[in-house]
């Protein structure tokens, strides 16, 4: 599907997807996966969007509600809802995309608290925009850049204290991926002390891939396992791959790999590539 204004937006909500889908937004590619958990039987937690802005540039954004808090389906939820109302208004006023989001972000904040039950989410977007890529967060949904080559271009910190702690290097991912304390998060949606994260314009390369995600993806597989998938081939097979070891994995514990069943979900985005000019510059008859 074709998506060029915030109208168009595809919202993915209680999702309980049979395979990946694709679009095509800001002169890129994506391709969005979204499944409840295999171990409940209460909706999918999770939700996401694709929130394009105008023919060039584009929201992708994830949100996964608190399993511990009352309605995190209804937060995560309200927050997407509100980001692409918010951001419809704002494109037809022609306000600048940043500025766009920040506002955006904050009134989704607003309707989450309204709600009056003490729900939160995370929340990460990126902003695709000019051939680059910003992104902004609250919590532990991540978004990574990476090359074709598996160079990591870009890796969000997650507002936790084993995400900090990751950080300052106290914990190695191995450690943090399996700490007992890796589900409190800090920094929420749904909290009148939300702050959001945001990270610097890249440039994105011809061949670069945008992944964010739930928890569900990065609880269950290690990053390098993640971007070997994701760097290169086509998303749709990135996508099918990524979601059938992950759930896999949330099935079949084993020693060597991390397991933990959760709602999970993921969007991945790519530049498509120029096409090549045919065009000849004329050279002038000799007179």
């Amino acid at each position: 599907m074709n998506l060029r204004s915030p109208h168009d937006a595809t919202l993915y909500v209680r999702a309980a997807m049979s395979a990946a889908e694709s679009h095509t937004a800001a002169a890129g590619d994506a391709v969005i996966y979204s499944h409840v958990s295999p171990d409940k039987d209460t909706p999918n937690e999770d939700a996401a969007a694709i929130i394009p802005y105008d023919a060039g540039s584009a929201v992708l954004v994830v949100a996964d509600g608190l399993g511990g808090q009352r309605a995190g389906d209804v937060a995560s939820n309200a927050a997407i809802g509100a980001l692409r109302d918010a951001l419809e208004k704002a494109a037809a006023e022609q306000a600048p995309l940043r500025t766009a989001i920040l506002d955006a972000i904050e009134t989704a904040n607003k309707t989450v608290l309204e709600t009056g039950l003490g729900a939160a989410t995370t929340l990460a977007a990126v902003e695709i925009f000019d051939g680059c890529a910003r992104t902004y967060h609250i919590g532990d949904s991540m978004a990574l850049i990476t090359g074709q080559r598996g160079k990591i271009k870009l890796q969000t910190i997650c507002h936790s204290p084993v995400g900090f702690a990751v950080e300052a290097g106290v914990l190695d991912e191995k450690e943090a991926i399996n700490h007992e304390d890796r589900h409190i998060v800090s920094n929420i949606v749904g909290s009148p002390d939300m702050r959001i994260e945001i990270g610097s314009a890249i440039t994105l390369a011809e061949h670069d891939t945008v992944l964010l995600a739930s928890d569900g993806l990065f609880d269950n597989m290690h990053v390098d396992e993640i971007v070997n998938i994701v760097r290169a081939g086509s998303l749709t097979d990135a996508a099918a791959k990524l979601a059938a070891e992950a759930q896999m994995r949330m099935m079949t514990p084993e020693e060597d790999h991390p397991c933990k069943p959760d709602d999970l979900t993921f969007i991945l985005f790519r530049r498509r590539a120029k096409a090549p000019s045919n065009s000849k510059v004329a050279t002038p008859a000799a007179g």
